[in-house]
């Protein structure tokens, strides 16, 4: 295991990023804390349009920072989802459940304004590596 004193910073290298200030995710010992993320594809460097699409891409770019972290999506703990629209609940659930079903991290889900009109969902997780 890492030295548990030791603070790393993650990046998808988005631009985001460092415009922004923040980390997609920082490793603290033992705890791997990640950003709210979008379902920005880096990859095409896009947002799709779905809520299905986006949480999708939202949860991989996640999964990806929690590996890279030495972590895993079953090691989430608790999880925060932020939806724009109360109609897309019941899509981004199904999504949400073939990932965490399992796991069942401790969860809240808030209906809010995004960042930018085209974000129809943003999650942020905290995992204990094990």
């Amino acid at each position: 295991m890492a030295d548990p004193s030791a603070r790393r910073l993650i990046s998808t290298g988005s631009p985001f990023e460092r415009e922004a200030g923040y980390s997609r995710a920082v490793v603290d010992g033992d705890w791997v804390f990640v950003s709210g993320t979008t379902g920005f594809d880096y990859a095409t460097m896009e947002m799709p349009i779905g809520v299905a699409d986006q949480t999708r891409n939202a949860l991989a770019t996640i999964a990806a920072s929690l590996q890279e972290a030495g972590s895993s999506m079953s090691d989430v703990v608790r999880a925060r989802y932020y939806v724009s629209d109360r109609t897309y609940v019941d899509v981004v659930f199904a999504e949400l459940g073939v990932v965490f079903g399992e796991i069942r991290p401790a969860a809240t889900m808030v209906i809010c304004d995004l960042i930018k009109p085209e974000m129809l969902v943003e999650i942020e997780v905290t995992a204990k590596r094990r």
